[in-house]
């Protein structure tokens, strides 16, 4: 049985989970995700979740760059940055990201400069938003994990009869 201190922490985490869902930051998508997690890869969803972090930033900076340089005009290119960014978040349930990338998407269709530097400002607050919360939910799932393997020794007693 968990110490009282890691069943505290199960229950910070399902209620960070239960509003990321409540607001449509995550779908069931997270939720498969992390039935892919066991003892024998109990890290799985933190390393595929840092892979997106690291990807996405990329993705990021080059959208940035293509908006910023005053002789753009390759929208198929930002095309394909958002068609990776919306494979990429769907496939680790987070809503929002996607759905912000389907809206950049139409705007670059559009060939609407001013529509994309919004929408990339959208994406890039609800990008941080997002990671700042899972980080927020990894913290305490290592902390979970380090309270369930804590054992405290059985108190003794001690008489203090001469």
């Amino acid at each position: 049985m968990l110490g009282f201190g890691a069943e505290r922490l199960r229950a910070d985490m399902n209620r960070l989970l239960a509003l990321l869902f409540h607001q449509g930051v995550l779908d069931e998508q997270y939720l498969e995700l992390q039935q892919l997690q066991d003892e024998s890869s109990p890290n799985f969803v933190s390393e595929v979740i840092n892979i997106y972090f690291h990807e996405s930033e990329k993705l990021l900076r080059n959208l940035r760059g293509l908006l910023l340089d005053r002789e753009f005009s390759d929208y198929k290119k930002m095309g394909i940055h958002l068609n990776q960014f919306m494979g990429s978040s769907s496939s680790i349930g987070a809503k929002r990201v996607r759905n912000l990338c389907i809206a950049f998407r139409a705007a670059s269709e559009q060939s609407n400069r001013a529509g994309c530097l919004r929408a990339l400002e959208l994406l890039e607050y609800e990008y941080c938003y997002l990671k700042n919360k899972l980080h927020e939910l990894f913290q305490i799932e290592q902390q979970r994990n380090l309270a369930a393997t804590v054992r405290y020794p059985q108190a003794q007693h001690h008489l203090n009869n001469p």
